[in-house]
């Protein structure tokens, strides 16, 4: 079964993990605001132990080793890359100035005659 098909058919577990994340991520965000007499310290820790508890629980669920199978198949992708020579990067960079300095002084020379035009058509200007 691929993981999509997993994905797909997570039950009731699964999502129950997922709205117990959610939970704890929101409880720690709300133990931020409802400890403001504690130190900014302590605060921020129960931020950062609900997030870390809310992704330990969602990485348990059909979802989470899901999105880990994706990540390990996505590196695979990665190492089958050929990265291009410096001297072809170089040569693209040239390539991509340069049609910005054509594409740049083609719509100058239409707006000056669109500029032009309208003055003329309508009387305005100098």
């Amino acid at each position: 079964m691929t993981d999509e098909l997993k994905v797909r058919n997570a039950g009731g577990a699964d999502v129950a993990r997922l709205g117990m994340a959610v939970v704890l991520v929101f409880a720690g965000i709300v133990a931020f605001y409802t400890f403001d007499s504690a130190p900014l310290w302590e605060r921020w820790l129960a931020v950062v132990a609900g997030l870390a508890l809310g992704f330990a629980v969602v990485a348990t669920s059909a979802y989470g080793k899901a999105v880990y199978q994706f990540v390990l198949d996505s590196r695979v992708e990665l190492r089958k890359i050929v990265w291009p020579s410096r001297r072809e990067t170089g040569m693209t960079t040239l390539v991509v100035f340069a049609f910005v300095i054509i594409g740049g002084a083609f719509f100058w020379i239409v707006d000056l005659i669109l500029a032009w035009a309208t003055r003329h058509l309508t009387g305005q200007g100098g």
